[in-house]
C-alpha cells in the first residue's frame, strides 16, 4: 500500500503524479492531489482547478480575479465562454 504525501493516509488505490520538473507525489484522492499540486488565485487565493487565466506569470481562478489582480492589463482581460454576443 502506498502512503497520501497530503494526509498521510495508506490506501491500495493511491496513485501517482508525475510532474514536468520531475517530481514524484503519491496521493490517496483527487482532493488532496488538488491541495498539493493547484496553483492558488492571486486575488482570492481559492485553488486554481480549472484552466484559469494566467497574467504576466501570475495565476488566477478567473477572468474577474485577474482584472482586480492585474492593474496594467485588466481591462484587456475578458472572459467570454457562453458570453452573449451582442
Amino acid at each position: 500500500m502506498a502512503t497520501c504525501d497530503v494526509c498521510g493516509n495508506e490506501y491500495w488505490m493511491a496513485f501517482e503524479v508525475r510532474t514536468v520538473g520531475g517530481g514524484v507525489h503519491t496521493f490517496d484522492s483527487f482532493e488532496c492531489a488538488i491541495q498539493r499540486l493547484a496553483p492558488r488565485c492571486e486575488h482570492c487565493d481559492c485553488r486554481v482547478i480549472g484552466h484559469g487565466v494566467e497574467v504576466e506569470g501570475k495565476f488566477f481562478c478567473c477572468a474577474h480575479c485577474a482584472r482586480k489582480g492585474s492593474a496594467d492589463l485588466g481591462a484587456m482581460i475578458r472572459d467570454t465562454v457562453g458570453a452573449h454576443p451582442g
